[in-house]
């Protein structure tokens, strides 16, 4: 996905976007540009009220599913950049971790309000169909969400659309294992004094063992590359 006026353009714009680092900056106008993204009848994903979102790692693993009355754009904008959710306040989520966005756009339900039991059962019904068809790509069949996703009827998904947020020239650097194994290791760190320090929920644990597998994961990967055991870079094996 093209990113347009150059690395430093925010930079010499005036606006909240002039005081974040270029890279931070670049981030933010990929995202933008996948949430402008056209359907073939010439909507923009991120402009649905109602929709179903996946954030994916550097691999390719599902670790957040989640669903928005408010707008795809509003809510991916909140938990990506500089306002803050839950899932991060909390440490469930590191926006670092982030590489791809999938979202479900429901046009269908232009017009309806959140008190609009159709909408709400529909919309409910999206999400917990993506999150099951997310359970089983996953490696460690589990996802990163705190709270247990309601299990309703399952229904036929409408067209999806998935893009990938970080530049060409960040990526390379954000994917190496080592900044990703110090990233998640200090994520797990942080999650673990949170839930040291509050009466949590059992899904809030249940995120620090899916974390911590995803880290012994990604540091066993890791020592077989520098061990020779497995070529450097390998797909298959990241």
């Amino acid at each position: 996905m093209a990113i347009s006026g150059g690395k430093d353009a925010a930079l010499r714009r005036p606006g909240k976007e002039s005081v974040v680092p270029a890279d931070v900056a670049a981030i933010r106008r990929q995202i933008r540009s996948f949430l402008d993204s056209k359907t073939p009848e010439g909507l923009a994903i991120g402009n649905a009220k109602f929709g179903v979102y996946a954030f994916f790692d550097y691999d390719g693993e599902p670790i957040y599913v989640g669903q928005t009355y408010e707008s795809l754009r509003q809510r991916i904008s909140r938990h990506l950049t500089n306002q803050r959710t839950d899932a991060v306040a909390m440490n469930v989520l590191d926006p670092f971790e982030v590489a791809e966005i999938e979202v479900w756009p429901l046009f269908a339900l232009a017009g309806k309000t959140t008190k609009d039991s159709v909408a709400k059962t529909a919309l409910a019904s999206a999400e917990y169909t993506v999150f099951e068809m997310l359970l089983q790509q996953s490696t460690f069949k589990a996802v990163l969400n705190e709270g247990d996703i309601a299990k309703v009827e399952m229904v036929v998904l409408p067209q999806s659309y998935r893009g990938r947020i970080i530049p060409d020239d960040l990526y390379v650097a954000r994917k190496h294992p080592d900044v990703r194994i110090a990233r998640r290791a200090a994520t797990i760190a942080n999650l673990a004094r949170v839930i040291s320090e509050r009466d949590v929920s059992k899904g809030l644990r249940r995120t620090l063992l899916t974390q911590a597998r995803r880290l012994e994961k990604l540091a066993g990967d890791r020592l077989k590359e520098v061990s020779g055991e497995i070529p450097v870079g390998d797909p298959e094996e990241s």
